[in-house]
């Protein structure tokens, strides 16, 4: 705390030493869009120094009063540069063109080719969707989350999940968001697809560690994915054709030059092909997702911009009338950035959430049906002032409306009686100030300083339980003005960056999370009836200390990035399961519930070549995730579920030609830890399995290798332009387990057996792309 004030009365106090300084500032565009390149460069050749735009392309600068020339620069683009002679306040926009000879690579990000090293960015990853279209992924879609799986520090349950488990943390404690808007379930068709459908995407951005004070509420990491804005100039229409998923998107102006507006659709028919199947129960069962994407935006002013952003996503399943569920996604948010001055730009976003899901159970002429959910309505306001050029100074608050949906079940028969667990409501606040400081050319730091709060409020009753928390002794109920408890507490976090020379810096950073809602689930892929709940009076809020720190290199002109990062993760009041725990139409959830700590070591090693007919990275961590419950592994520690000691990732490209582009992947992984039974006993008739240690066994260790071949003709300059994508997902056919299901041998009868469940061997894909 004190080193925070004292080192912000250092930036205020610089202005009384300010000489003749100006300010120039401005936005960078795609000059064939009109888009906003966010990442953009701008560099001072006289100064070796430079700035990078924001998220809405905009730049700022101060400078002395003298001669510059000025470069602006973006990876794909032609360069620009101009001479100025600064001698007041200039604004300047900027347009670059796509190179013709742009190379058709992976890369990572597009930023300047030493940011790597330079940034202040600490355990973030950056990537442009544009750049990853080659990646081989399951059923040829590309897929920002499983994209993400193959950096060090962020692993996956196995196949056909989009969970993401970051540095030892759960799939509940990353903030996944959406143009601001959180999403609560990023998986489609039960995991097998995100919800992000890549058309509708510009860019995305990780934070492992060092999360700036702009973001709160979860945990172990903050994954911002931002929609992109549509053609300015003209209309364009783009999709894709696959075996079982197919993409289409309208882009264009709505006012050319002032405003534009993408559209992008998607549906599977994976239903179709259960209609081919011989088996009578399978052929009437339905399984299929669609989404809707859309954002808008209107230049008002020099000055002023709206945008409005959506997203809109269900998934339905339903097996041979005999059970069913539907779940999706509802998000928007809308938009207005305002530049006060060339120093100042304000940006307030209203935002919606909503997830929903609803499960059906046909039983004769019954139909049984259980709903739950959470909504949030969330308004926010953030301010940047580019005070001078070595600080960056953001602020901002922000409140949140939640609206936790607890499971409701009904029924259509007449002598079952419906039941509902009430609602619980809260109210998050959160206010924050956030430095971005360049302290000499070798050492600059990023610090700041976020305060939470978290009321939760009426209507709703208050249950008081026994000192073993196994029973209610009292209820108090409340109206619905009536705030009945409140937490908070500040969450400080700061980063330096200090370079060793022109080629390698050593980083180090430290943040504070809380977390007020859990996720609670039997199951570690993401089940669409993973129940939210908030904090109450027995169910703590969740307290994240990481402290990270590595050593970065380029080489050979920037060709070649490595690092090398460790970090140590503490976790406060984190729940498990006590056996046999019922997590539905519970009132008093908190009985099935256990409470402890957690912790999370590694080291990850990242190598990347950035440029050149061969391109890719190879990921390896080497990492440990422990937990420590009372009442659980006779409050012992023991590995959490998603716990991966080692694991290997390696991504190649090539570009054989101007036509030809083929790349590959293999993963290696430690088994995912499991509980196996030691033993077996019989009551009253019954077999029942006896375990001891939790998470004491693992699986067999996890590996397979995905090709990839994509084919453009020699269409560029034409109208119509379209590609060919051909993959190979699995390719030596590897059986990896998805689960271990137990039964009687059928050589030894009276013994048990355990039975490897696997979802894939080899999946082929072809998708056709195309654009006019």
């Amino acid at each position: 705390m004190r080193l925070f004030f004292f080192a912000f009365l250092i930036i205020l106090s610089e202005s009384i030493f300010a000489q003749d300084k100006h300010k120039i500032s401005g936005f960078i565009k795609d000059g064939k869009t009109g888009e906003e390149l966010i990442g953009a460069t701008v560099f001072i050749e006289e100064l070796k120094t430079g700035v990078v735009a924001d998220l809405d392309g905009y730049y700022s600068l101060t400078l002395d009063e003298g001669r510059y020339t000025i470069k602006y620069s973006y990876i794909g683009y032609e360069p620009q540069a101009m001479a100025l002679d600064l001698m007041q306040a200039e604004t300047i926009d900027v347009t670059l063109g796509q190179s013709s000879a742009q190379l058709k690579t992976v890369e990572v990000s597009a930023i300047r080719a030493d940011e790597h090293i330079r940034s202040n960015d600490m355990g973030v990853i950056k990537m442009n969707v544009s750049d990853i279209k080659t990646i081989p992924v399951i059923f040829g879609e590309t897929d920002i989350l499983k994209t993400l799986t193959l950096m060090p520090g962020v692993s996956t349950a196995g196949d056909g999940n989009t969970g993401l488990y970051v540095r030892g943390g759960g799939s509940d404690q990353n903030l996944i968001l959406l143009d601001n808007a959180p999403v609560y379930n990023a998986s489609h068709l039960l995991g097998f697809f995100s919800v992000f459908n890549s058309d509708a995407l510009s860019d995305f951005k990780l934070y492992k560690g060092g999360i700036p004070a702009s973001y709160g509420g979860r945990l172990s990491s903050v994954l911002d994915v931002k929609q992109r804005e549509g053609n300015m100039e003209k209309f364009e229409t783009s999709g894709g054709l696959g075996l079982i998923s197919s993409r289409l998107s309208f882009e264009g102006p709505l006012i050319k030059d002032k405003s534009s507006f993408v559209f992008t659709a998607r549906r599977t028919y994976a239903d179709i092909f259960l209609g081919l199947s011989n088996e009578e129960r399978i052929k009437n069962s339905t399984l299929y997702f669609y989404d809707f994407n859309f954002k808008a935006n209107l230049k008002i002013s020099d000055k002023d911009k709206i945008f409005i952003s959506a997203y809109y996503g269900k998934d339905v399943f339903k097996y041979n009338e005999l059970f069913g569920f539907n779940w999706g996604n509802t998000t928007g948010t809308v938009g207005w950035s305002h530049i006060h001055n060339e120093k100042l730009i304000m940006n307030t976003s209203l935002i919606y959430s909503n997830y929903a899901y609803s499960f059906d159970l046909f039983v004769d002429d019954t139909d049984v049906n259980l709903k739950s959910g959470i909504k949030d309505y969330n308004l926010k306001v953030d301010w940047d002032w580019y005070k001078n050029e070595n600080n960056q100074i953001k602020f901002g608050l922000s409140s949140i409306f939640h609206d936790f949906s607890l499971p409701s079940f009904s029924t259509t028969s007449s002598e079952i009686e419906d039941l509902k667990v009430p609602s619980r409501f809260a109210i998050e606040s959160a206010a924050y100030i956030h430095n971005e400081q360049v302290i000499s050319p070798r050492l600059s730091v990023n610090y700041g300083l976020r305060y939470s709060l978290f009321k939760l409020k009426g209507p709703g009753d208050v249950y008081t339980f026994d000192e073993a928390v196994e029973r209610v002794i009292d209820t108090t109920s409340y109206g619905s003005d009536h705030v009945y408890s409140s937490y908070g507490g500040l969450e400080p976090r700061i980063s330096f960056t200090y370079m060793l020379s022109e080629k390698s810096s050593v980083k180090t950073a430290y943040n504070r999370t809380r977390q007020y809602m859990h996720l609670l689930s039997n199951t570690s892929s993401g089940s669409p009836t993973d129940l939210w709940i908030p904090v109450s009076d027995v169910l703590q809020p969740q307290i994240g200390n990481q402290i990270s720190s590595g050593y970065f290199r380029n080489f050979k002109d920037n060709m070649f990035e490595t690092s090398v990062e460790v970090y140590y993760k503490t976790m406060q009041n984190i729940v498990d399961y006590k056996n046999g725990a019922n997590i539905l139409f519970n009132p008093t959830i908190e009985t099935e519930l256990l409470f402890g700590k957690g912790w999370a070591y590694g080291i990850e090693f990242f190598v990347r070549k950035k440029v050149g007919a061969v391109n890719g990275w190879i990921g390896y961590t080497l990492s440990r995730s422990m937990r420590q419950i009372e009442g659980i592994n006779n409050n012992n520690p023991y590995p959490q579920r998603y716990d991966r000691t080692h694991d290997l990732n390696i991504m190649l490209g090539y570009q054989i030609s101007t036509n030809w582009n083929i790349s590959g992947t293999w993963i290696y992984a430690t088994g995912n830890p499991v509980t196996f039974p030691v033993g077996k006993y019989e009551y009253e008739g019954r077999v029942i399995s006896f375990y001891t240690q939790r998470n004491a066994y693992r699986l067999e260790p996890y590996h397979r290798m995905d090709l990839s071949a994509t084919y453009e003709p020699n269409n560029s300059e034409k109208k119509f332009q379209s590609s060919w994508n051909f993959s190979l997902f699995n390719v030596y056919g590897r059986e990896n387990p998805y689960m271990i299901n137990f039964r009687e041998s059928e050589t030894k009868p009276g013994q048990q057996e355990a039975v490897r469940v696997a979802l894939f061997r080899i999946v082929p894909s072809v998708t056709w792309n195309f654009k006019f």
